[in-house]
């Protein structure tokens, strides 16, 4: 089913910054900007990497997860994913976040409780109550950008669903920064999630070819289960093939989410949202109706954090679709890197 109700934003920029949609006009009239905001970025890049502004290190070794483009891409799966990776070699990582939005540190809590989560705009200050609080290795998310504070891996994220999109930058297309700045990374992952493999595959080759010195890794970000929002309890996918299906999904890209939940077989129909919605009262109760129509009610994770605490105990519980990152391509590589980093904890 097509896309039902959502946020008018979302679906503008969707089709402005669609290399094959209608925007292109309206991209012209806005190239200007992009190539006014592109040369911004450029001369901040170069400040930096000339120090003539100051780069603050922080007090434990740090691993930068953040992406060219703006959301989407998968970013705080894989920081959430390599804080888990420490916990599975004894350390405790601190997750460190810009706070913007209000509902990513409450994921982070939820996918890895052992992590000290500090969601601080001031990433210095926000390691140090980490720090305080037993982090012994840190991961910044969304922190590709953050060229003043120092890092010991910088990892640029790089969805394959975003080769569809404009190769301007804002606000004429979806970049942040052009791929020169991944000159910059010490690792490179693209990731998919409705994209196929061989269109990661094929990203993957064009961006290696860009930066051979640079390990190149492709994840897939592929549906793992669905949980309970209030019972936690895990379910196969299985159990929605044939049914119908609410999603209703407040991220980057919403419209993933159903293409993956269609491939379980099931009549999706999908309530796309503005990343970082958060859920008046209205869309709440249009939600509980749907819940009454549908079989199933299926959100993301980034939804539960703001729906868990308000959902009505008489109506039927919607299920979290939960992602899991399988490596399709140079993972070991990125976990040597990985290592190499936790090896300075020690020191």
């Amino acid at each position: 089913m097509s896309v039902a109700g959502g946020n008018s934003v979302h679906r503008l920029a969707r089709w402005l910054w669609r290399r094959d949609g209608g925007g292109q006009v309206v991209r012209l009239v806005l190239a200007p900007a992009a190539l006014l905001y592109a040369a911004v970025m450029r001369l901040r890049a170069a400040v930096y990497r000339r120090a003539l502004r100051p780069v603050r290190r922080l007090p434990r070794p740090a691993v930068a997860v953040g992406n060219l483009s703006v959301g989407g891409t998968g970013k705080t799966p894989l920081a959430a994913w390599i804080a888990r990776y420490y916990v599975a070699r004894g350390r405790r990582p601190g997750i460190l976040l810009r706070g913007v939005g209000g509902d990513e540190a409450l994921v982070h809590r939820h996918l890895v409780p052992e992590a000290v989560v500090v969601a601080d705009p001031d990433r210095v200050a926000g390691a140090a109550r980490a720090l305080a609080q037993g982090a012994e290795v840190l991961v910044l998310d969304d922190a590709f950008q953050l060229l003043s504070v120092a890092r010991d891996l910088n990892i640029a994220v790089v969805s394959a669903e975003s080769a569809e999109s404009s190769r301007w930058l804002l606000p004429a297309g979806p970049w942040r920064e052009g791929w020169d700045a991944l000159e910059r990374a010490d690792a490179i992952v693209v990731t998919r999630k409705s994209a196929s493999r061989e269109a990661a595959d094929a990203l993957a080759r064009r961006l290696a070819e860009r930066r051979p010195r640079t390990p190149v890794c492709v994840a897939g970000l592929t549906l793992d289960c669905l949980e309970g929002m209030q019972s936690g309890t895990r379910h196969g996918l299985d159990r929605l093939a044939g049914r119908r299906v609410l999603a209703a999904a407040g991220i980057a890209d919403p419209e993933s989410l159903a293409v993956q939940l269609r491939a379980t077989g099931a009549d999706v129909q999908l309530l796309a949202y503005q990343d970082h919605h958060r859920y008046a009262d209205d869309d709440l109760a249009r939600l509980v109706r749907g819940a009454a129509r549908a079989d199933y009610v299926v959100i993301t994770e980034k939804d539960a954090v703001k729906l868990r605490g308000r959902w009505p105990g008489d109506a039927p519980e919607p299920l979290i679709a939960g992602l899991a990152v399988r490596w399709e391509r140079n993972g070991a590589a990125l976990e040597q890197a990985l290592d190499a980093v936790l090896a300075r904890v020690a020191r």
